[in-house]
């Protein structure tokens, strides 16, 4: 009898004095709750409990509290959550889901590529209809907006990298060389390295960012609905818009840091800017810049594949856009680095 609730039996002094009752009651006896002033599921859950989940021989229960008995007994033969598997087996799983997961994501960029393709000859055999407000929006998005930051970023980079080369030149009688070294690394490979980085972290998340929140608002639903292609209208224009802007940020970033490197050896060497600029043909030849050029290309396109690709992965949630363009900073700065060092060992008899 009394009332048998959630407000009841959360008072300490209450349950201190029914617990020692409710474990003494034996089993199979008759029950009778039709004196209970107020009953809830928590007091149905309790008493459910001390039957032991099965249903008294004897039972006097009101409909209510025949209902609220009805839904704890039903509620309560949903098996247990499995605890999770612990050990080294365990990671080796997660391992191996994490390559899975891998490879699927590499065949959808695969798949993206092809795609990419043939958007390409769609816009051959028919230029009049292309997408070009698209193309040069992004190309002034990932492009124009892009050269303040990577003119700062390697112009400090230049004025670093000559510094510390002075210090170790100068103990062998060897300044003249800092034009060499600086020209071979700024214009091969740390040039284009660092503004694929800088380019990477920058449109490569907004790309992924604006395609998310379209599938976020359904407007990737309302176009496959329309019937417009999302290759030909998200994914092409990005990866022509980079794959002409790269290379362009690339060249403006070689300068900006040459000419840091130009300052730098002026001040700490006493090598003339003169001096510098009349140096630096001969030390580097053209092959190099070339192969910068082309390795800046193939940044371009990846970086927007891979932010197009994590941005069509996002669901319609807040938080799977925040992971996805998270994964796509990563992953296109990943695949960077990884091509580079491809391209390193493929050409390296190139431009020596």
């Amino acid at each position: 009898m009394g009332r048998w609730s959630a407000a009841e039996l959360g008072d300490r002094h209450i349950w201190r004095q029914l617990a020692p009752q409710i474990k003494a009651v034996p089993k199979g006896v008759a029950w009778d709750l039709q004196q209970m002033v107020r009953f809830d599921h928590i007091g149905a859950q309790l008493l459910w409990e001390q039957w032991g989940k099965v249903w008294p021989d004897q039972l006097l229960t009101t409909a209510n509290q025949r209902s609220m008995l009805e839904r704890v007994a039903k509620f309560s033969d949903v098996p247990a959550p499995k605890p999770e598997a612990s050990g080294w087996m365990c990671e080796v799983n997660q391992l191996g889901q994490m390559v899975i997961g891998a490879c699927g994501h590499f065949t959808k960029l695969i798949g993206l590529i092809g795609q990419l393709l043939l958007d390409c000859i769609r816009l051959v055999r028919n230029p009049l209809r292309g997408p070009w407000r698209d193309i040069s929006g992004h190309l002034y998005a990932t492009g124009a907006t892009a050269l303040p930051i990577t003119a700062l970023v390697g112009f400090l980079i230049g004025v670093v990298l000559a510094y510390l080369m002075a210090l170790q030149l100068r103990q062998f009688g060897a300044e003249s060389f800092i034009v060499n070294i600086l020209g071979i690394s700024l214009i091969r490979e740390l040039g284009p390295l660092l503004a694929a980085i800088l380019v990477a972290g920058r449109s490569g998340s907004a790309i992924t960012a604006q395609i998310g929140v379209m599938r976020v608002t359904e407007e990737l639903d309302a176009m496959q609905v329309m019937g417009i292609s999302k290759g030909y209208r998200l994914v092409m224009p990005r990866a022509l818009a980079l794959a002409v802007s790269m290379p362009l940020v690339s060249l403006w970033t070689i300068l900006a840091a040459l000419a840091g490197g130009m300052v730098a050896a002026d001040l700490t060497m006493d090598i003339t800017p003169s001096y510098f600029l009349q140096s630096l043909p001969a030390a580097v030849k053209v092959g190099n810049l070339a192969l910068a050029m082309g390795k800046s290309v193939v940044f371009g396109v990846l970086i927007a594949l891979i932010g197009c690709h994590w941005g069509l992965q996002v669901e319609p949630n807040t938080q799977s856009l925040g992971r996805g363009t998270t994964a796509s900073v990563v992953s296109s700065i990943t695949m960077v680095i990884i091509v580079d060092a491809i391209f390193a060992i493929l050409f390296r008899n190139v431009g020596f």
